[in-house]
């Protein structure tokens, strides 16, 4: 997803106080992006328990009414911010996929697409599993699950994932075989990934002696 630009606020000074605040230099239109740009950087910097309403618009530069009145709540911020997530996700098992072959090799590509985007983005990673958080009836997210869905059928020797495998359901009409399949790949590969986001691999990466990181762990 492409990300606009924000412009840094600029401080001034009212007259007759001495506290600096920022000025509000977005168009109206424009405040919805650059407030999910302010969040994700808050969520970066802050983890979960730190991504607030206020910790947004104070990231933002803007009145701290601001989310609550482009959003409404941080339910659907966060379902916004998961959106983003989830398209990443897709663009990142797509290029990890594109070009390799056999099925084998690509289930892997596809598979390390995954890892490879826990790694860069761990608390995005974290807020997309937390369902009681998220509002999945917003459009948005729906379609953007669609979208990383589509990617991910790539692993179980579906055609590989594009960057917009949008057009149909990859979960529409599964045998149980199929089913079983997906669900457990789709395990495996989470597993992994959030085992290596929490850093709970570290222990045994260093016992082998083989191992230069964790990441190489979970690769082999």
């Amino acid at each position: 997803m492409t990300q606009s630009v924000i412009p840094k606020p600029v401080s001034r000074k009212p007259r007759g106080t001495g506290v600096a605040v920022a000025s509000r230099p977005y168009h109206h239109g424009s405040l919805p992006s650059a407030l999910l740009e302010a969040a994700e950087r808050v969520l970066r910097r802050d983890g979960l328990p730190g991504l607030t309403l206020r910790a947004i618009a104070r990231e933002a530069g803007v009145s701290h009414t601001a989310p609550k009145h482009h959003f409404g709540d941080t339910a659907a911020i966060f379902s916004e911010l998961a959106a983003i997530g989830h398209l990443r996700l897709a663009a990142e098992m797509a290029e990890r996929a594109r070009g390799v072959e056999p099925a084998k090799a690509r289930r892997k590509a596809i598979a390390m697409g995954y890892v490879d985007f826990g790694r860069k983005n761990p608390d995005l990673f974290r807020l997309m599993s937390r369902n009681e958080l998220l509002d999945f009836k917003k459009p948005s997210l729906a379609e953007a699950l669609q979208v990383s869905s589509s990617a991910l059928a790539g692993v179980f020797g579906q055609k590989a994932a594009s960057s917009e495998p949008r057009d149909a359901d990859a979960f529409s009409a599964l045998s149980a075989p199929h089913a079983v399949a997906i669900t457990a790949a789709w395990a495996y590969v989470h597993g992994l990934t959030a085992l290596l986001v929490d850093n709970r691999l570290e222990r045994i990466a260093q016992a082998t002696g083989t191992f230069s990181d964790t990441y190489a762990l979970v690769e082999a």
